[in-house]
C-alpha cells in the first residue's frame, strides 16, 4: 500500500488537506479529504505538473499530462493524467471522496511531487466550447494548491 498527502494553502482562506491511498501498485487511487473556505459550488479540481509553489500556485505550471491528450472529465478516455473533475463546496466545504484509476502514486502517472489544485470556477470537462476548455476546463483562477507529499502509513 502507498500513500500519499497534500496541504493545501497558498491563499487567505482556502485551506485544506487531501489524503490518496493506492492499494496495489496497478490499482485505482482513493482521493479523500476536505477543503475549506472555498465559495459554495463546483471547483475544478487538478493535479499539476509541477511541485513548485516558489511563485504561488502559478508556478505549478499546467495540468499533468504526460500523454500530451486533451483536457477532458476523470471518466472519459481523453483527458490529461491530472484531470480529477470537480470537487462541490457546501457551506463553504468541499467533502472529497473521489477514486480515480488513471493517476498514480509510482509509475509513469505518479503524482507525488507534482501540485494539487483548486480552482475558483467549475471545469466544463472540456465541452464547454470556451478556447480554454480543451487545455484547462475554462476552470478559471488557482484558489488554492499544494505539492503532494509521501505520507507515513497507517498502521
Amino acid at each position: 500500500m502507498m500513500q500519499a498527502v497534500c496541504v493545501l494553502g497558498c491563499s487567505d482562506s482556502v485551506s485544506g488537506k487531501i489524503f490518496f491511498k493506492q492499494e496495489c501498485s496497478n490499482g485505482p487511487v482513493k482521493v479523500t479529504g476536505e477543503i475549506s473556505g472555498m465559495p459554495d459550488g463546483k471547483h475544478g479540481f487538478h493535479i499539476h505538473e509541477f511541485g513548485d509553489n516558489t511563485n504561488g500556485c502559478v508556478s505549478a505550471g499546467a495540468h499533468f499530462n504526460p500523454e500530451g491528450k486533451e483536457h477532458g472529465g476523470p471518466t472519459k478516455e481523453t483527458r490529461h493524467v491530472g484531470d480529477l473533475g470537480n470537487v462541490e463546496s457546501a457551506q463553504n466545504v468541499a467533502k472529497v471522496n473521489i477514486e480515480d484509476a488513471v493517476i498514480s502514486l509510482n509509475g509513469p502517472n505518479c503524482i507525488v511531487g507534482r501540485t494539487l489544485v483548486v480552482h475558483e470556477d467549475v471545469d466544463d470537462l472540456g465541452l464547454g466550447g470556451h478556447k480554454d476548455s480543451k487545455t484547462t476546463g475554462n476552470a478559471g483562477r488557482r484558489l488554492a494548491c499544494g505539492v503532494i507529499g509521501i505520507a507515513k502509513l497507517e498502521k
